[in-house]
């Protein structure tokens, strides 16, 4: 399918793409699965221009989940280590393509010299308009819930927060990125069909778009199939014509 077969006047404002599969694109080549993360990385690369080229406003990459810390700890630094020699080698990219990366989830959990790379990497693209990167890293849906029911529980014991203010949209106004718009689309590689404790609140509504392909094969036409599944889908909200 072609790129001119999409509607530019339907694209989907936020776009977020659980990137599954490294694991298993390096089991049936027989190398370490850190060539699997390597070779994500390029993935990464593909997803970002082409977000970019098709108009999205907002992509979230889903890099590092809460749950991911129970892999085999060589296996955890090898994937920090690759976000950080990342973060250095795409900046440049990043500014040029006028591209701001923030990030979502707890990062005062992870190594030190991670969180300076993932705050540098901020800083330098804080003034970028073109496209908002969000990349998920120590994150989990349940935790950023609980996180946010405790700050604003918080709020109500120092008299800043009355129970009758409390409805959707102040709950969202304490999560993670609250001025994120919620999502449109939802991505998922390797053919797998959960969303693995990802933005719950913020996917309600989202169009969920399964995709065949293990993460480290995702290129350009697979955003463009995706991109065009949501456009041939019609969103209700719960609401009939």
């Amino acid at each position: 399918m072609s790129q001119r077969e999409m509607d530019p006047k339907s694209m989907p404002r936020h776009v977020a793409i659980i990137m599954d599969g490294n694991g298993r694109w390096a089991e049936k080549r027989g190398v370490d699965v850190t060539h699997g993360h390597e070779a994500g990385t390029r993935s990464v690369r593909v997803a970002i221009k082409a977000a970019r080229d098709f108009g999205i406003k907002v992509l979230t990459l889903y890099a590092f989940s809460t749950e991911n810390w129970r892999r085999p700890q060589s296996e955890v630094k090898a994937l920090f280590a690759m976000m950080s020699k990342y973060i250095y080698l795409e900046l440049d990219r990043m500014n040029s393509q006028d591209i701001r990366i923030v990030i979502m989830g707890r990062t005062d959990g992870l190594y030190e010299e991670t969180i300076k790379d993932l705050a540098y990497c901020q800083e330098g693209t804080k003034n970028n308009k073109s496209m908002l990167l969000n990349v998920a890293v120590n994150y989990g849906s349940r935790t950023e819930i609980a996180d946010a029911a405790r700050a604003i529980a918080a709020d109500v014991k120092r008299n800043k927060l009355a129970l009758d203010q409390i409805d959707e949209k102040k709950f969202a106004e304490y999560l993670y990125m609250p001025y994120l718009p919620d999502l449109d689309l939802l991505i998922r590689t390797s053919g797998e069909m959960r969303v693995s404790n990802f933005m719950l609140w913020q996917l309600s509504y989202a169009e969920f778009v399964p995709m065949p392909v293990l993460w480290p094969d995702f290129r350009r036409r697979h955003l463009r199939q995706a991109i065009l599944t949501y456009q041939s889908r019609h969103r209700r909200f719960g609401a009939r014509k």
